[in-house]
């Protein structure tokens, strides 16, 4: 497992800080989608012996597996979307709260979601899955602490 892929920045406030800044830099959402599709494929690669039910995310109408690994001091997490687009907002997550500490994760708002303009964009089911996605992150770092 790869897991030095994440963190890219040294907190999740300046990986916020980075989407942020990212996303202002494109004019529109169908710049946005893409640039999501392309951060969807830099996701490591997810062992196709993973994508069993076990790992399977509910809530998402595509296809969504995650594993988490580690222990309150460190939690890294690996998930894949059959969705390109999910994929990316899988990126997005995982740049924020993997490879942090559990109490990072749980005093860290993802409020990236709104400052970007995701939530009024994203279609209801990706909301939910995206709420399904947090929801994980946020329940294994309950049960890590």
């Amino acid at each position: 497992m790869d897991a030095s892929t994440f963190p890219l920045e040294a907190s999740p406030g300046e990986a916020q800080g980075a989407i942020r800044d990212e996303f202002a830099f494109f004019g529109d959402w169908a710049e946005r989608y893409q640039y999501l599709i392309d951060l969807g494929r830099k996701l490591p690669a997810f062992p196709d012996d993973w994508k069993s039910e076990e790992h399977r995310l509910h809530g998402c109408q595509s296809m969504v597996w995650i594993v988490a690994s580690g222990d309150a001091e460190r939690l890294d997490f690996q998930a894949i979307s059959d969705s390109a687009i999910v994929s990316g907002l899988i990126y997005l997550a995982l740049r924020v709260y993997s490879g942090r500490s559990a109490t990072e994760i749980l005093a860290t708002e993802p409020d990236y979601i709104a400052d970007i303009g995701l939530a009024k964009h994203l279609s209801p089911t990706r909301s939910n899955g995206l709420a399904a996605l947090l929801g994980f992150i946020r329940d294994r770092a309950q049960k890590a602490l």
